[in-house]
Order: C-alpha cells, then sequence, then structure tokens
C-alpha cells in the first residue's frame, strides 16, 4: 500500500482536471479553478474517498498565476496605480474594517474574543491561524472560518461579476510570449519564493514570483505574458489544493459558526460594493475593477478572476495586497489593545462585550 498516497494524487489531478473541463464547456468563470475545487469537494464529501493534496500543487500553481500578475505590470499601470495610491489605501482599509460586523456577529453568539476577531479578518488563512495561535483563540474555528470565506467569494464572486457586472472594459496588455525572458523569470521567481519563504513572509510562492515578474516586466517594458494554457494550470493547480480542504465533517462542524461566517462575509462583500461604488464615483475609476479589488477574498483568485473578465489586474492586485498588509501588520496590535481596553474596564464590562 506504499503507492496509495501517490494514486490518490493522481486521482486528485484527474478529478480536478474534469471538473475544470465540465466548468469550461458550460461556460463558469474561472472554470479550471472553480470546477477543480467544486469537484474534489463532492468526492470528498459525498464518498468515502478522501482525495490528498498533490504535493507542492498549490504552490507550483501560485508560482504560475504570481508570474502572470506580475507580467501585467508595466511603467503605464504602474503610473496609474501609484496616482490612485490614496484610494488604494481607502479602499484596502474600508475592506478591512468592514470585519467588525463578522467580529460582532460572532461574539453575539458566543464566541471568544480573539476566536471571533482572527476568524474575521480578512487574510490568508495560515497568517491568521498563527496570529490565532499567538492570542488563545480556537483554532479550528479560525481555520474553518478563513476557509469558509475563501470558497464563498471564489464560488459567487466570479459569477456574480460576468453574469451581473458583464465583461469589463478591455485593457491594453500585449499577449507575446518571450521563452528567453520567461526563461530567466521563472527560476529566478522560484528562487525568490524560496528566500520569502525562508523569511517567513505571507504567500511567499505567490508574491515572489509576482515582484520579480514585475519588476522585470516594468523594468524592461516587456509587454508579454505567459503562454496559452499557463494560466488554467495555475487554476487546476490552486483549486485542486482548496478543495482537499473540506469534507464531510468541515460542513457538520459547528453548522451554526459557520451560519454566521458565511452572512458575515456576505455583509463584507456589500460594504465592499458599496464602497467601491462611491469610489468610483468620486474617482472614475472602473467600478468593476474597484469592487473585485476590495472583495475578502484571496489575492491569486481575485486577479485571476481580474484577468478572465479583462479588468485591471495591477489595481484589483494592489488593493488586494494593501488589504492584506494592513490585517497582518495591524490585526495584533488592534486586538491586543482590545483586550487591555477591555481588562481595564474592569469585569462588569464583559457582559454583552
Amino acid at each position: 500500500m506504499s503507492d496509495g498516497p501517490l494514486k490518490l494524487y493522481w486521482a486528485t489531478g484527474l478529478v480536478g482536471l474534469a471538473g475544470g473541463f465540465l466548468a469550461s464547456q458550460v461556460g463558469w468563470p474561472l472554470p479550471w479553478m472553480v470546477g477543480s475545487l467544486l469537484a474534489i469537494i463532492l468526492v470528498r464529501c459525498l464518498t468515502p474517498w478522501q482525495l490528498s493534496e498533490i504535493p507542492g500543487g498549490r504552490k507550483c500553481g501560485q508560482w504560475i498565476i504570481g508570474i502572470g500578475i506580475g507580467l501585467h505590470f508595466t511603467p503605464a499601470v504602474v503610473e496609474q496605480v501609484a496616482s490612485n495610491f490614496g484610494l488604494i489605501f481607502c479602499g484596502a482599509l474600508i475592506t478591512s474594517v468592514s470585519s467588525v460586523v463578522g467580529i460582532w456577529l460572532l461574539r453575539r453568539t458566543g464566541e471568544d474574543r480573539a476566536t471571533a476577531f482572527f476568524s474575521s479578518m480578512p487574510g490568508g488563512s495560515g497568517e491568521m491561524v498563527n496570529l490565532g495561535a499567538r492570542n488563545g483563540a480556537v483554532l479550528s474555528q479560525v481555520a474553518a472560518a478563513q476557509s469558509l470565506r475563501v470558497l464563498a467569494v471564489v464560488l459567487c464572486v466570479p459569477a456574480l461579476f460576468k453574469y451581473l457586472l458583464g465583461d469589463g472594459v478591455a485593457i491594453t496588455h500585449a499577449g507575446s510570449v518571450s521563452w528567453g525572458w520567461l526563461a530567466l523569470i521563472c527560476p529566478l521567481g522560484v528562487a525568490m519564493a524560496w528566500l520569502w519563504q525562508r523569511l517567513k513572509q505571507p504567500n511567499p510562492w505567490l508574491f515572489g514570483p509576482l515582484l520579480i515578474a514585475a519588476v522585470a516586466s516594468v523594468g524592461g517594458d516587456l509587454r508579454i505574458a505567459l503562454p496559452d494554457g499557463a494560466s488554467q494550470i495555475g487554476q487546476w493547480l490552486i483549486g485542486s489544493g482548496l478543495g482537499c480542504h473540506f469534507n464531510r465533517a468541515f460542513f457538520r462542524r459547528a453548522p451554526s459558526f459557520l451560519g454566521r461566517t458565511l452572512i458575515a462575509t456576505a455583509l463584507s462583500m456589500l460594504i465592499a460594493g458599496a464602497a467601491a461604488w462611491i469610489l468610483s464615483h468620486l474617482t472614475q475609476l472602473d467600478l468593476r475593477s474597484l469592487t473585485l479589488g476590495m472583495m475578502p477574498g484571496g489575492i491569486a483568485e481575485m486577479s485571476l478572476t481580474a484577468e478572465t473578465l479583462q479588468l485591471s489586474v495591477p489595481l484589483v492586485t494592489a488593493l488586494q495586497v494593501m488589504r492584506l498588509l494592513f490585517v497582518l501588520f495591524l490585526a495584533e496590535p488592534l486586538f491586543r489593545h482590545w483586550v487591555g481596553e477591555h481588562s481595564t474596564a474592569g469585569p462588569d464590562s464583559k457582559k454583552g462585550s
């Protein structure tokens, strides 16, 4: 039975491919990510076959997508993003502050402060679990809430954007492939990801390659892209990896907690949409790109959605990265200030707070 896990890895890939192909046939947005994600969740929930994550598969997918996102950056779009730094700052801040809704909902229904706080923060799952561990949160609840938030956003947002808001305004980005430049950028992306990981920085296999590709693209004004099919491979690997985090036990665990997490995620998305509408009218920037950038989802997933719908990938990425920085650097100090403020208020303040 030593080859059992290997067979499961192969099965994971095949099930993901089948789901991606079916989703592409029905015209679902981000088909190779959403299709593989749903197919693997269905197999893990409806059968005794607990598919295992492909070793290194999600990292490889993030590496591919990171390079693809970075290649969208050109001197012109970097100048546009820089000129709208204030808007990006405000948009990311609004998305981060909207997590108060989730904290309030979870506190009202009995969760402790640490669990409610780090379950509601729109940051990466791994980072929030680590912060929660240092501050006494129930880690299984934090991990479940973060995973469910990403799942809900990935399943809902691309579909809503495509079917309610249309395909967006096409952006000018040359699609030529330069194998010479890619032969330089790709291994440097791996090296940067490894270094980023050694430095214990967030999302190393996305940010490392993204940084290398963006610097090369801007510095050389390359205007190149990944070859056809690369994005689909990245989607498939990421979707297959995400799907392996869900099974019947996940959805049976504390259903009321998961339900409140879904409500909080939906409210955060509504707040982000309303704020993006206001900011769009104030700045005349594309409403779709602003809204997508302010969604409480993952950077790779939202940037891929922007690419698929022909929106401004750099603007969406900048908003998502700024939000992540807010959460990573401010979440723990704010939580400790909250706890410290409560402890100095005396025991009577515990009720209903």
